[in-house]
């Protein structure tokens, strides 16, 4: 199992980063949400990105580019495997970032990544 960090994490039940979360955790994924709305999704408390998780294999992020700039340094620092970018989150800047720190960029959407085994 690929323990995910859900950057943009909210508990509205309409937005995508909320489906995403209960779907990893129905297919046996630890998930870790990660955003600025308060609550909890998939039983996991929503945090602030504050803590950095070392044993995290995927971000995906649920955040536009022009939020994205302010979690470059967390996310580095949090060092995972690869960064899924969703529909709507594809950033250059960000993804040469990765890749000049061995980090795997995907532009891809988690829900059908899961949905169709390839996650």
């Amino acid at each position: 199992m690929k323990k995910t960090l859900i950057i943009g994490a909210t508990p509205n039940p309409a937005r995508y980063a909320f489906k995403a979360a209960q779907l990893l955790k129905s297919k046996g994924h630890d998930i870790v949400n990660v955003g600025i709305k308060k609550g909890e999704v998939a039983g996991e408390e929503i945090e602030m990105p504050d803590a950095i998780h070392n044993d995290i294999h995927t971000i995906t992020l649920y955040i536009g580019t022009d939020l994205q700039a302010q979690y470059y340094n967390y996310i580095l620092k949090t060092s995972p495997k690869r960064v899924i970018f969703n529909p709507g989150t594809e950033n250059e800047q960000l993804e040469a970032l990765l890749k000049d720190n061995g980090i795997e960029p995907v532009e891809a959407c988690t829900l059908v990544l899961l949905s169709t085994g390839q996650y």
